[in-house]
């Protein structure tokens, strides 16, 4: 029987919301990745890089709460076949030091294999507009 990757990829989305809002166990989560998942991030953004494995994912997930107190998925689409998930998002973040929102939108190219995420590839709108609420410039 073949894995419904959106149910998968909606469990790790609720899970990852439970850990940085409720402080819930990052096994939650991790029972939805490879052991050898990688997350990409744009080289330009303070997180930016790859972030390899359940330990990278959640060293991430904490530089994210670190960088970000709140985010708002305003609009969520997705396409999927049966080894990836392109999901597109409209989402308001508000930056932790300077207070500012962020209206923006992206896409994840989300792969799996065996019913497991191996690989987030998230492309921002405007990388240079995430770096300006985070800092205090203008973008």
């Amino acid at each position: 029987m073949a894995t419904n990757l959106l149910d998968v990829l909606r469990g790790f989305y609720a899970a990852e919301a439970a850990y940085l809002t409720e402080g819930a166990d990052f096994a939650g989560m991790a029972r939805y990745l490879a052991e050898d998942v990688v997350l990409y991030q744009a080289a330009g953004l303070p997180y930016g890089g790859e972030w390899r494995g359940h330990e990278g994912i959640r060293r991430f997930i904490e530089t994210m709460h670190e960088a970000w107190d709140a985010l708002y998925f305003d609009e969520q689409r997705f396409v999927s076949d049966e080894h990836a998930v392109v999901a597109y998002s409209r989402v308001r973040f508000r930056a932790r030091n300077t207070g500012r929102m962020l209206e923006t939108s992206l896409l994840q190219w989300i792969s799996f294999r065996d019913g497991l995420v191996t690989e987030f590839r998230p492309y921002y709108h405007d990388t240079l507009a995430v770096v300006a609420a985070l800092d205090g410039s203008a973008a």
